[in-house]
């Protein structure tokens, strides 16, 4: 069987590859359950620091693959079903991960790709990269929590004309409607992630984990129980290493120096 995720380490950073790139990465349920697999996996390696997502070829990922659900038969909900079950779990997986995920977008993003990218905590991009919600156009809806992400990036309204028109996202536009963290040079994509990610690993990985955590879970709690969650996660950080040096750093007056925390 095809090796369709392909996974890389650099020092303490992962770089997880989709690697079909003659179906532009298009997944099939194989290919997704091994995504949410790596995922999980990456997540609890505490010698990984952060996490890259990226496409081996020219696209990034051209969402699930329509011929293999039409391989499946008759049933195409039922395939349908069982691919956006393994999906999910691994949209899950990025946005519970304690560490920075990064959508290395190379190419092309469509359907379950653009999802995709929308699930990452960043998004790095150039101006050949296309982003395409596709659902609609092939009469399906969206998953992959991009009803759920998109809104909350663009706005309502914004969200809805993507829905429903389906017409395709240059750069200019992503970046313009805040779609696009940093632009990549041509090819570069991978590599300025090492950047983004060379950056935040300079600060407190403690303070992301929390800050990440708090922003996803905003959108689920009412506002006195967002209150006391901040109120936990606000003492268990200044308990923890990063924490306590943050602070010592301040009253010293000089840069703090933070470490990667052990475990999370």
């Amino acid at each position: 069987m095809e090796n369709t995720i392909h996974l890389e380490e650099k020092e303490d950073i992962a770089i997880v590859y989709l690697n079909r790139p003659e179906a532009y990465n298009a997944f099939d349920l194989d290919m997704v359950q091994r995504l949410a697999e790596t995922l999980i996996t990456l997540s609890l390696d505490r010698n990984i620091a952060g996490v890259v997502i990226s496409g081996k070829g020219h696209a990034f990922c051209a969402g699930g693959d329509l011929r293999w659900v039409n391989s499946q038969g008759n049933d195409l909900s039922r395939a349908f079903h069982a691919l956006a079950a393994q999906f999910h779990q691994a949209i899950i997986e990025i946005r519970r991960m304690p560490k920075p995920v990064v959508a290395a977008v190379n190419g092309l993003a469509a359907g379950g790709g653009f999802s995709l990218t929308l699930a990452c905590d960043f998004r790095i991009m150039t101006t050949s990269t296309i982003l395409k919600q596709g659902y609609t156009s092939n009469g399906l809806s969206i998953d992959g929590g991009g009803t759920f992400m998109l809104p909350r990036l663009v706005g309502a309204a914004r969200a809805l004309e993507i829905a429903a028109f389906d017409r395709p996202i240059n750069s200019e536009k992503a970046a313009e409607w805040g779609l696009v963290t940093e632009m990549a040079d041509e090819g570069q994509t991978v590599e300025a992630t090492f950047d983004l990610l060379s950056k935040l690993r300079k600060r407190s990985l403690t303070s992301f984990a929390a800050s990440k955590k708090l922003i996803t879970d905003s959108f689920n709690t009412s506002f006195e129980t967002h209150l006391e969650n901040e109120r936990n996660l606000l003492s268990f950080a200044a308990s923890q290493p990063n924490g306590v040096e943050g602070l010592t750093a301040f009253l010293e007056k000089r840069p703090p120096v933070f470490e990667v925390p052990s475990g999370e």
